[in-house]
C-alpha cells in the first residue's frame, strides 16, 4: 500500500470515528420536537442535536409547538445519554439521546409528536411506534389525514429562515 493509500485510509478512519461518539449531559434548550441542545458532562460548548430516525412537525406547523413542548417537559435540565452517528448539513449530530435508559425518539413517535422518519421507501427506526401512535389517533394522528413535516416542507419551505 503507498503512502497516500494509507493517508486516505486514516483519514477516513478518523473521520468517521469522531461521527460516531456516545457522552452524557445535561439537555440545555429545545429547539423543536427533533433539535435539542446538550451540554456535555465532559465541558465544552452545548451540542446541537437532532433526534436520529425521527421527523417532528416544523414549529410553524400544526403540532410543532405541541411537539417542542413534550420533548422540553421530557428532557429539558435532564441528564440524558447521547450517541451521534453523523452529522447532518446544518452541523447538527444525528443522535439517539436516551433519558434513564428509555429512547427520546421512540418516546415522540409513540406519543404522535413525531413521524418515523423513512429513507428511499424504508419505513424508518420507528415504524412500529408511529404504527401504534396511528391507531391510538394520538398527537398529530387525531387529525384525520395529518401532513408530514417532510411534505409541509416542501409546500411551504422551513420555518427557519436560516434554511432555504
Amino acid at each position: 500500500m503507498n503512502f497516500r493509500c494509507l493517508l486516505l485510509l486514516l483519514l477516513l478512519l478518523g473521520s468517521s470515528a469522531q461521527a460516531r461518539e456516545t457522552f452524557v449531559g445535561q439537555v440545555s434548550y429545545v429547539t423543536d420536537g427533533d433539535t435539542l441542545w446538550v451540554q456535555p458532562d465532559s465541558g465544552g460548548e452545548p451540542r446541537k442535536l437532532r433526534l436520529l430516525g425521527v421527523d417532528a412537525p416544523e414549529i410553524c406547523q400544526s403540532g410543532g409547538k405541541e411537539a417542542r413542548d413534550m420533548l422540553a417537559q421530557l428532557a429539558l435540565q435532564r441528564r440524558v445519554t447521547v450517541k451521534v452517528s453523523y452529522y447532518d448539513r446544518y452541523g447538527r449530530g444525528l443522535a439517539t439521546v436516551a433519558l434513564d435508559g428509555q429512547d427520546l425518539g421512540a418516546r415522540m413517535v409513540r406519543a404522535g409528536q413525531a413521524w418515523s422518519y423513512g429513507w428511499r421507501g424504508r419505513p424508518g427506526l420507528y415504524a412500529a411506534q408511529e404504527t401504534q401512535a396511528r391507531q391510538s389517533r394520538s398527537g398529530v394522528f387525531a387529525a384525520a389525514s395529518p401532513e408530514s413535516p417532510r411534505a409541509f416542507r416542501k409546500r411551504h419551505g422551513s420555518c427557519h429562515p436560516d434554511r432555504k
